[in-house]
């Protein structure tokens, strides 16, 4: 569970990083672009996730997978 929790973390991170350079073309604060962004990725492994467990009641290592495939296309290598 840890290792999932740190996984979600890594995805918000990631993709709050890479918001960076657009808010800022864009004239928005940086923050504002870097949270949207982070949130967005999150929330989309987090919902994946919950699809995933609402099916069955668990989560296995190869739907763990396929949802961090959605913001990391080394994830299910």
């Amino acid at each position: 569970m840890k290792t999932v929790l740190l996984r979600i973390v890594s995805v918000f991170g990631s993709s709050a990083l890479g918001a960076l350079a657009g808010g800022a073309i864009l004239n928005v604060d940086l923050w504002k672009s870097a949270a949207l962004a982070g949130f967005m990725a999150t929330a989309k492994v987090v919902e994946a996730l919950l699809r995933a467990f609402a099916d069955d009641g668990k989560i296995d290592a190869e739907e763990l997978k396929a949802a961090f495939s959605f913001v990391d296309d080394k994830a299910g290598e």
